[in-house]
């Protein structure tokens, strides 16, 4: 049985105060999967450490570049030519070093067996990477092994959360039947990034505790240029290829 060790008990409170000690117990007892650890991935990971979750997974592949300044708040200008994990482990560690941290040197979504195989050993996974392709992986390993998924992104000034609960919401395949045009760079303010990354964390959290309601079946939209913020209905294709054949 998970219990809440006196150090916990007052390093927490104030997280207590809102979800109380079950709901602690409960981060404590759980495990997330993040990929990747950037301008967006990046709060994700901080808030999820600073949280109480027991378990974090991260992947984040190459080197600490100048251009990663602007929005990736685990890395450093000393780091620069330095692998990019080993500032994210350093500093999640620095903010909570008894979370059983799993750090991956790569992208690993990418990589579909890869993917699996992480997604299966925790309870959600929040999807952050920039590429289609990584993002499209994820689901399908969520889908398959019928595992909570956050879709969360964002571009310039904008941003999009939708939670996935494989059979019962719709699948980034059912939204986005084909991969969108895409290409890299593209636009990045990195408050924009965080502010999504810090909504996507709050979500997580939200659903490990049960506490407030999740955003299934809804997809929430902000531009942030002209403050315009929209809850969307989303609905199942039945015909998706992804998870069109999900009885529940």
């Amino acid at each position: 049985m998970i219990e809440l060790t006196e150090e916990e008990k007052v390093r927490f409170r104030r997280n207590i105060m809102i979800f109380g000690e079950e709901g602690q117990k409960k981060l404590k007892g759980s495990s997330a999967f993040i990929t990747r650890v950037g301008g967006l991935g990046g709060p994700v990971a901080v808030y999820l450490a600073l949280a109480g979750i027991g378990k974090l997974v991260v992947a984040h592949g190459g080197v600490v570049e100048p251009s990663n300044m602007n929005r990736q708040l685990l890395m450093s200008y000393s780091a620069i030519g330095k692998p990019r994990i080993d500032c994210i482990v350093e500093r999640l560690k620095a903010l909570n070093p008894f979370i059983e941290l799993h750090a991956y040197g790569e992208d690993i979504a990418f990589d579909l067996d890869k993917t699996k195989k992480i997604v299966s050993e925790v309870d959600i996974a929040i999807a952050c990477p920039p590429t289609f392709e990584e993002r499209f992986n994820l689901n399908k390993a969520c889908v398959e092994l019928r595992k909570p998924l956050i879709e969360v992104a964002m571009y310039g000034m904008e941003g999009y959360i939708t939670f996935i609960k494989p059979g019962i919401t719709p699948c980034l395949a059912c939204l986005f039947p084909s991969p969108p045009r895409w290409s890299i760079p593209f636009p990045v303010l990195g408050s924009v990034s965080a502010m999504m990354g810090c909504i996507a964390a709050t979500e997580a959290v939200k659903y490990i505790t049960g506490y407030g309601s999740i955003l299934e079946g809804w997809m929430l939209h902000i531009d942030t240029r002209n403050w315009e913020v929209r809850k969307v209905r989303v609905k199942r294709k039945l015909n998706c290829p992804v998870c069109g054949d999900i009885v529940v």
